[in-house]
């Protein structure tokens, strides 16, 4: 954990905000592309796979927020 002080707090905010939704996007892909391989079904499979990316984007982008709040 980072121990410098936070300057803008909303921003800070906003960059946990994002980077738990990130997280929760990629979870939810890796269940769905799991599923999609279990049961044959390549479209769930390639929609969890498209999950778990918007949700690395999220997060990292959450991680930026984060950052420059400092």
């Amino acid at each position: 954990m980072d121990d410098r002080p936070v300057r803008d707090p909303q921003l800070h905010d906003q960059g946990v905000g994002d980077s738990l939704e990130g997280k929760g996007n990629d979870l939810k892909g890796k269940v769905k592309d799991a599923v999609g391989g279990l049961t044959g079904d390549s479209s769930l499979q390639a929609e969890g796979k498209w999950d778990q990316l918007k949700g690395k984007v999220q997060d990292a982008v959450g991680e930026v927020k984060r950052d420059l709040s400092r």
